[in-house]
């Protein structure tokens, strides 16, 4: 998410990668301070100059280029949101689908943001993708200048850390958006470092984090499994736990390439495995995840041009789980938390809590703001 800032032009290039303990960050903090004050003194360019479909979609590709982090895909759409212009995990999964993978990075890859930072870092990332036309270069940063400006002076890729677009790791983006009758408005699913991109195994359903915890760990689970954690998504969490614990512990057991793990919840960058995060509709608004018992097949295909995930039921199959199952209560929280389940929206919108100026034009800026 730091390239993420760089890429859209709310940051200063060349910034996000600075180890937090270099003392170069006081020369750098200075000049994020200078370019600020000079902004407000010539009045802009503001954040919504900064913040266009554009930027937006050159920070989709800068994840995917990176192998970044899933969660990727709920800021950008709710960022998008803020601004008033309408992006979604289709607008994502657009760009994930033509950028190519050329960051080496861990969990999939071999190195660190240290070493990108190294040999110039995220700008070299982004002048590659600039010099073969996967990112817009003539959109705005917060320095006045564009894009293509600011990276006129970038490092070259050292072809290692940072592929040349003549030889990417993928031709494809480090993640890729799943759909079908099992996540009918996506799902996400990180393919950097995935060894198979194919899986198909019983379901193994839990509704909570917390029992899966306690299964993953005495391992009552079978390699193959299609493990289904539910309720966890914006609405269900409420709020969208990390399930990194999870992960670890299967992996810690030998089985991370064994087993797919699909929820509704979310995971982060050091995400490893078959791991499918974000489905939509979750559970709590009455998903297909929802629907799903043990013993169905799960069918996956993460396949560039393909991205299906299905359970091997048919639709009538589905509509008459959901007739049994009737309307699902929404359990008291109390308090805010209750508040919250009530308005937060799905994660293929962004998981925000208000959507009503999404592409409407927005009020000018009075002088007084500037």
């Amino acid at each position: 998410m730091g390239m993420v800032s760089e890429a859209i032009g709310l940051a200063l290039l060349g910034s996000s990668m600075v180890p937090a303990a270099f003392a170069e960050r006081d020369a750098l903090n200075r000049r994020c301070g200078r370019v600020v004050a000079e902004a407000v003194l010539r009045g802009g360019p503001l954040p919504r100059d900064i913040v266009t479909r554009k930027a937006l979609e050159n920070a989709c590709a800068v994840v995917a280029a990176t192998g970044g982090s899933t969660n990727a895909v709920l800021h950008i759409p709710a960022i998008a949101n803020e601004a008033g212009i309408g992006f979604d995990m289709d607008d994502v999964a657009v760009v994930f689908a033509r950028t190519p993978l050329i960051g080496n990075l861990q969990p999939g890859g071999k190195y660190l943001a240290r070493d990108i930072h190294e040999i110039g870092g995220a700008p070299v990332v982004l002048r590659e993708l600039l010099r073969g036309g996967y990112i817009h270069g003539d959109t705005m940063t917060v320095t006045g200048r564009t894009l293509a400006e600011e990276l006129a002076t970038a490092a070259a890729p050292d072809g290692d850390i940072v592929r040349v677009l003549d030889a990417p790791i993928s031709p494809n983006g480090g993640l890729i958006i799943l759909k079908g009758n099992l996540c009918p408005d996506g799902a996400v699913l990180k393919t950097a470092g995935l060894k198979s991109l194919r899986h198909r195994g019983p379901a193994r359903v839990f509704e909570n984090e917390e029992t899966a915890q306690y299964a993953v760990a005495h391992r009552l689970y079978q390699p193959g499994d299609a493990i289904i954690i539910r309720n966890e998504g914006p609405r269900g969490g409420p709020g969208m736990r990390e399930m990194l614990g999870i992960t670890a512990l299967i992996y810690g057991q030998g089985n991370g390439e064994k087993v797919a793990l699909i929820t509704d919840g979310r995971f982060s960058g050091a995400t490893r495995g078959m791991c499918i995060g974000y489905a939509c509709p979750e559970a709590r608004v009455g998903g297909p995840i929802s629907l799903v018992q043990d013993g169905d097949i799960i069918e996956i295909d993460a396949t560039p041009g393909v991205g299906t995930i299905r359970v091997m039921l048919t639709d009538d199959e589905l509509d008459d789980r959901a007739a049994a199952r009737g309307k699902i209560a929404n359990p008291r929280l109390g308090g805010l938390l209750e508040k919250y389940s009530a308005v937060v929206g799905q994660a293929n919108k962004g998981a925000v809590t208000h959507s009503g100026n999404v592409d409407w034009p927005m009020d000018p800026v009075p002088d007084i703001a500037r």
